[in-house]
């Protein structure tokens, strides 16, 4: 189910005559993989991730999903954002299902495909309640579980955990890539924590700003699931940091991204 993610040469500017966000993003997101984009806050990381999702058409270049130039949003590849975004009139189990109903799925069937969503996410004895008495984290997997309802070849998150407790996040950084590598999902992240890109993703791609190009990546080859504390997640983690810290000088230039860093498990 997995789809390809063509990042082809772009470029971008929010005003004709301003300056570029992003310049010269080429890259290639493989069928199935789980890539994090990290960077500083204004490095364009969001603007590159709501291109993937046809919210916003790059000035130069274009963005593939399995060589199909996206230029508008699709129920096959969804995106979470930072807030849940539910409807707090309805139940978790009726804003879970509404992605479905839009697409014209019977109530019936939406009914029977949102059960076993919610139990994977672990709210099977929460179907009935109202969102608004859920927790923040509860809410996040509502809209992982309306997400997944269409059967999503792309899942783009745009720092969905980031307002979450440490004890959620963790949790919850855990429970996406094993979802998405079940069900053969192409995942794509959008993180300031480096703990975070190392716990998700298959690899990592550093990016540098004014204007945003992606530097470097690194390849993280390590067993599911991640742990912490350790010495190889540490090692990779200490990697990912120089790494990062090296785009902040002035003669950072773009990196051959065919070419990645790997540590072993």
């Amino acid at each position: 189910m997995g789809a390809t993610i063509s990042l082809d040469y772009i470029s971008h500017r929010y005003q004709a005559a301003g300056p570029n966000t992003l310049v010269g993003i080429n890259n290639c997101i493989k069928p199935g993989e789980l890539c994090a984009l990290i960077g500083r806050s204004g490095c364009g990381k969001s603007t590159l991730l709501h291109m993937m999702a046809g919210l916003l058409i790059p000035s130069e270049g274009c963005v593939r999903i399995n060589n199909k130039q996206v230029q508008k949003p699709s129920a096959k590849w969804n995106m979470m954002f930072q807030k849940a975004s539910l409807y707090p009139w309805m139940s978790v189990k009726e804003n879970a299902a509404l992605g479905l109903l839009f697409a014209g799925v019977s109530p019936t069937q939406a009914s029977e495909k949102i059960d076993g969503l919610l139990d994977m996410v672990g709210l099977h004895d929460k179907k009935d309640a109202r969102v608004q008495s859920l927790s923040g984290g509860q809410q996040q997997r509502v809209a992982l579980a309306r997400s997944l309802a269409t059967e999503p070849e792309v899942l783009l998150l745009d720092e969905p955990f980031s307002a979450l407790d440490a004890f959620t996040r963790s949790a919850l950084q855990e429970e996406v890539p094993a979802i998405c590598r079940k069900l053969n999902i192409t995942m794509v992240t959008v993180t300031h924590d480096i703990d975070e890109a190392i716990t998700m993703a298959d690899r990592v791609l550093i990016m540098s700003q004014n204007p945003g190009r992606i530097v470097d990546e690194l390849s993280v080859d390590l067993p599911w699931p991640r742990r912490h504390m350790d010495h190889k997640f540490q090692h990779l983690r200490d990697e990912l940091m120089q790494m990062f810290v090296q785009t902040e000088t002035p003669d950072s230039q773009p990196t051959d991204t065919s070419i990645s860093k790997t540590v072993a498990a």
